[in-house]
């Protein structure tokens, strides 16, 4: 045994390597950093060696690394590589659920949640790209259950299923917000009735079969919506016939109506600018509120196709 000027108590060892001497004892007990040998009065007595391997053990702690990964590293059951690897998948992991908890408590505090919210939130933030995937797929079954596999509607419906593979490791608050709302939206049982009803009807607002061109909604009815003029003003029906010829049918406007109250919706929308959101991309403006205002004049224009043919030859 090396002489007692070169070994070291419990206590000594602890003061030496800034670790309790309790820590040091259940390591030495648990055979990481065994003792040299015993002092006549029984004291456990290490030396530089335990030293050494007593700082290993205490930076591969500070790691993260748990006991039996610490004793398979100083065994060479397992190299310094391999461990290193699986850690960073573990701190990855570990990282992306932290992340995603800063952003759901992000929107909390900017949406001033009540506990059941923030509850929600947390467990929709949590679900997994498979999970989050299969609510959407559940609910876009549900609404296109039955439609002919060749209608329009199912080309929709795969549009409508978009989902990104997960969240971002790093979500942003708004994109985690989109996830909850979506979340929220899709359970909703009008919502799905209403998509279901537009699945049912074939096509979008921009896919109709007596449709106005929407470029020309969005913009003439746009405008006239951004200027305060009211649909069934004078000057709402001159914006009205530079969107629908006044040459029109009469049964093609009635179509036209019909099908407009049909698919325009605001919350099918939302759920386009969800996905676009969730999927990193800036959402298109709204477009809703211009196809609403249109059709709030198509039902405000009381004037009898002779009075439209009139206007038109003049």
């Amino acid at each position: 045994m090396s002489t007692s000027a070169e070994l070291f108590t419990i206590g000594q060892l602890a003061d030496r390597c800034g670790v309790s001497a309790r820590t040091i004892r259940f390591w030495s007990d648990a055979g990481l950093v065994p003792p040299a040998g015993r002092s006549a009065g029984g004291y456990r007595l290490y030396d530089a060696e335990a030293v050494a391997r007593l700082d290993l053990v205490l930076t591969l702690r500070e790691l993260g690394l748990g006991l039996d990964v610490v004793r398979a590293l100083l065994t060479r059951a397992v190299t310094v590589a391999e461990v290193a690897a699986t850690q960073v998948a573990a701190l990855d992991a570990e990282i992306r659920i932290l992340r995603q908890r800063r952003a759901v408590l992000s929107t909390v505090a900017q949406r001033a949640s009540t506990i059941e919210e923030t509850l929600l939130m947390h467990r929709l933030a949590r679900l997994s790209a498979q999970e989050r995937q299969q609510i959407i797929d559940e609910f876009v079954q549900s609404v296109v259950e039955g439609v002919d596999p060749d209608a329009p509607a199912m080309g929709i419906a795969r549009s409508m299923r978009m989902m990104p593979a997960e969240l971002p490791d790093d979500p942003a608050p708004e994109q985690v917000d989109a996830w909850i709302e979506l979340g929220e939206l899709v359970a909703d049982e009008d919502f799905r009735n209403r998509v279901r009803a537009m699945a049912v009807a074939g096509a979008g607002a921009d896919e109709l079969e007596f449709g106005p061109d929407y470029y020309a909604v969005v913009e003439h009815a746009g405008r006239a919506l951004a200027e305060g003029t009211a649909p069934d003003s004078a000057q709402g029906r001159a914006v009205l016939d530079r969107i629908v010829p006044p040459d029109t049918p009469a049964a093609h406007r009635a179509r036209m109506l019909e099908q407009l109250e049909t698919v325009v919706d605001a919350r099918i929308e939302r759920y386009w600018q969800l996905l676009s959101i969730i999927n990193g991309r800036l959402p298109q403006p709204p477009a809703v509120p211009s196809f609403e205002w249109l059709i709030a004049a198509l039902r405000a224009d009381t004037r009898p196709p002779s009075q439209w043919e009139t206007e038109v030859s003049a």
